[in-house]
């Protein structure tokens, strides 16, 4: 070996141990903010878990007393209307006396508590937001329960910060990320999507460090461990599953895609348009408040009887729709009447999200596509199926702006895990047309949106206009 060989080659075995070593000496961890996110996420798991489990027992008690116990005493109708109507009221009673913040999704308080403009108060909102959403998702209100899971872990994460007094600003911020990753992991057994929801979709409020990633990672693992040991590792949406499409076929999911990505700015706008127009209605006085929703909750008992697939989250149809049970025209009425239910229930503010929802309608949508996809070209192989996965994320990309969670979160719930190309196009092809379209992202709309309401508040205040 000549002397240059020699040279060159203790260069090339400098250089690895040089680079560890400034890795490790930039990377000084701190053991205890993996252990409290370790905490964080044990805790964020078990709320959302149970909080899943206490809905359906919700759900489940409320159909057993209609058909044992109040139906025999009332009219089957009446006693629909009186039962979901009692529970909405629990759901609006509690966060108008007690946590505003708690109404809505929950997400942009968070994103505001990520950004120090919003409060975390954990002591009122884990509470409210757990008992108050039992009351409005089981009246069978169109609504999901990722918002609210995803609320309270990050509260969670503000209530180990505060437990165990940490003072860091940055370990607080780490903490509260990493509890909004465990809810959502929790919520649908989706670790990846909880991860990649806190570094992508909250990118502007993300304090990107290694110290913070692994809080995140460690959380939203630990969260979907408890998930699964309580409920069992099966994914969330049982259906069927698909092979990879042919390639001529890719260019019906762009289609798909774009028209997704035109309907996402419009949906963002329809959200924002019915809140403003609930505010219309009751004008914040509680005694309106209430007995908006209360009636909103009633109507929706009914609806459970005679036309239950416009209510409810919509998690439970997406498998009805997928083995084919409707036609094309019929998918498109339940999609045109769940988008009026979503807004009246998420307009509301009964605490409530709208991930699931969106979910249904990217479904409903997306099968509708398929069919007709299917018999204009004929010659192609084509399953409807496969347009209904992608439309489940595609919508939630063209809303939210979070095409790789959008994509993970479908291949997690479903399993389906050989759509991942097809997926990519139609959520790519819909982040991009609603980027043409304009508007903001969901969350942060709704973020704006408070932000502004409060100021205009505080206005009033010295008015006497409370």
């Amino acid at each position: 070996m000549t002397k240059r060989e020699k040279i060159k080659q203790s260069l090339l075995a400098a250089v690895p141990k040089d680079a560890i070593n400034q890795f490790l000496s930039k990377d000084k961890t701190p053991f205890s903010v993996l252990v409290l996110s370790l905490i964080v996420g044990v805790l964020a798991g078990l709320v959302g878990t149970y909080f899943e489990i206490a809905v359906h027992f919700v759900s489940e008690t409320r159909t057993d007393w209609l058909k044992n116990e109040i139906g025999g005493a009332l009219p089957l109708w009446l006693a629909a209307f009186l039962i979901s109507a009692t529970l909405a009221f629990i759901g609006y009673f509690l966060v108008h006396k007690f946590a505003p913040e708690a109404a809505g999704s929950g997400i942009p308080e968070i994103e505001g508590a990520m950004d120090g403009i919003r409060p975390v108060r954990w002591w009122r909102v884990i509470p409210v937001k757990f008992f108050g959403g039992m009351g409005a998702l089981g009246s069978g209100m169109v609504l999901g329960r990722e918002g609210p899971t995803v609320q309270m872990g990050g509260a969670i994460g503000r209530m180990v910060t505060d437990i165990f007094k940490v003072k860091d600003d940055d370990t607080r911020h780490s903490l509260l990320a990493s509890g909004a990753a465990g809810g959502l992991a929790a919520a649908f057994n989706a670790p990846l999507a909880g991860i990649m929801f806190v570094v992508e979709e909250m990118r502007p409020q993300f304090r990107y460090s290694l110290i913070s990633i692994r809080a995140v990672i460690i959380s939203a693992v630990s969260a979907n461990i408890v998930f699964r040991y309580i409920n069992g590792q099966d994914a969330v949406i049982t259906m069927p599953q698909y092979q990879a499409p042919e390639l001529e076929t890719l260019w019906l999911f762009l289609l798909l895609g774009g028209l997704f990505g035109v309907f996402g700015v419009l949906f963002n706008s329809l959200v924002t348009l019915s809140q403003d127009l609930f505010v219309r209605i009751h004008n914040n006085d509680r005694k309106r408040y209430l007995i908006t929703g209360t009636l909103i909750g009633g109507f929706f008992g009914l609806m459970l009887l005679y036309l239950p697939e416009v209510t409810g989250g919509g998690i439970g149809l997406i498998p009805t729709i997928t083995n084919g049970g409707y036609s094309a025209t019929v998918l498109l009425m339940l999609f045109l009447a769940r988008i009026v239910t979503t807004m009246i229930c998420f307009g509301s503010g009964a605490p409530g999200g709208i991930f699931a929802p969106m979910l249904a309608l990217g479904t409903l949508f997306g099968y509708a596509f398929g069919l007709i996809a299917q018999s204009v070209f004929p010659e192609l192989n084509i399953d409807p199926g496969m347009f209904a996965i992608a439309g489940m994320g595609a919508l939630f990309a063209a809303t939210v702006r979070a095409p790789i969670t959008g994509i993970l979160l479908v291949i997690e719930m479903t399993n389906n895990y050989y759509l991942i190309l097809p997926l990519i196009i139609t959520s790519l092809g819909a982040v991009i047309f609603a980027q043409l379209f304009g508007g903001q992202p969901i969350y942060s709309q709704l973020l704006h949106r408070t932000l502004k309401n409060e100021k205009l508040r505080q206005k009033e205040l010295p008015r006497g206009s409370d």
